[in-house]
């Protein structure tokens, strides 16, 4: 038998728990984030169900905006609690598999399987998960992550259309991508295709003229380095031919920061009222790290203007501390170096811990 990487990705995950528990919902266009009110400012959509994606609505996209191009859809607050439920659900079906099962999110994983039928062993997950979740998931296989992780992307195309997509392994719901047929899937695809590759990274690379797949595995090392760095270059270069981590550990990853961001209905404008604002926000994720044992060594303060430019600064700590105090007087003391020309409509607090003993 040979060890294979599957990737386990949930359809719909946040929309889908919300249609479990009001079955009526099925079929309706449902939009979930914030409050649930379309009516309030600055809310975003957290995720939306495929009816609802019809009429252009995606995660990440302003409620309002939503609303505007669906306004008969079902609004619905977020529900942190349930999709943590939910995504326990998911895992431990997973878990009573023969496999090794590394938790990405709530919607996603990894599992790791010695098999000679991996295609069977994704039909048996998915089968499992439905059965006892209700949910549904589509799987990519995979010889590393990285071609694991862009296979659900070709399983979910494979599902939602009649035709065969090209290169096609493993049926509607389940793809298979290795080095046998990297080339022939992904040579011609834009970079942007790229597990990892977002738009400003694709622009960067497409000034290099590397604007596919096969010319970014093409390129030349050193150039890639020279514009990325020693790590990021070597990096792309990587991605390019499709390679990467083979290792899947059921061991949690130990977070290594917290950060707590808040968006305000009112733009912040008057430096007291955001001083007040980073205090409140420094104060509680503080109290939250020290509550789990955690010392913070370095603190990074965010801002974003009215004109959705978003700078961040960061300082380390003269000395590792528990103290709420240190921490909200730190963030405010690199308040100073922003330029508050322009009112504020998100502030974000984030602390870095010390490793653990």
């Amino acid at each position: 038998m040979s060890w294979w990487v599957l990737h386990v990705d949930m359809d719909q995950f946040i929309a889908a728990v919300e249609i479990r528990r009001r079955p009526e919902l099925r079929g309706l266009p449902v939009v979930v984030g914030g409050s649930g009110d379309p009516a309030r400012p600055r809310q975003v959509v957290a995720t939306a169900s495929y009816e609802a994606r019809a009429y252009g609505v995606h995660s990440g996209m302003p409620v309002r905006a939503a609303y505007k191009k669906c306004p008969d859809a079902v609004f619905l607050p977020s529900d942190p609690a349930a999709y943590d439920a939910a995504s326990a659900e998911v895992m431990d079906t997973l878990r009573t598999f023969p496999v090794v099962v590394e938790v990405w999110g709530w919607d996603e994983c990894f599992v790791g399987a010695e098999t000679d039928d991996p295609e069977k062993l994704a039909a048996e997950l998915r089968a499992a998960v439905l059965e006892r979740t209700g949910l549904t998931c589509c799987v990519g296989i995979g010889d590393n992550k990285t071609r694991a992780k862009l296979a659900t992307n070709f399983a979910k195309h494979e599902r939602s259309h009649a035709e065969p997509f090209e290169g096609a392994a493993g049926g509607a719901g389940i793809y298979r991508l290795t080095a046998a047929n990297w080339r022939e899937v992904m040579d011609h695809r834009p970079v942007r295709d790229l597990w990892g590759i977002g738009t400003r990274m694709e622009r960067n690379l497409n000034e290099l003229g590397l604007t596919t797949v096969a010319e970014l595995a093409a390129a030349d090392v050193d150039a890639l380095q020279k514009r990325f760095g020693p790590k990021m270059g070597t990096w792309y270069a990587a991605l390019g031919r499709g390679l990467g981590d083979t290792q899947v550990t059921d061991v949690p990853r130990e977070p290594v920061s917290r950060s707590h961001e808040e968006t305000f209905e009112t733009d912040l404008v008057e430096r007291s009222d955001i001083e007040r604002e980073i205090r409140r926000i420094a104060t509680e994720v503080t109290n939250e790290v020290v509550a789990d044992g955690r010392t913070i060594q370095r603190i990074w303060l965010k801002l974003r203007f009215t004109t959705f430019y978003t700078p961040i600064k960061s300082r380390k700590l003269p000395e590792p501390t528990q103290d709420p105090e240190v921490i909200a007087t730190t963030a405010l003391t690199l308040l100073d170096k922003f330029d508050l020309r322009h009112p504020i409509r998100l502030l974000g607090v984030r602390v870095e811990f010390l490793p653990p003993d």
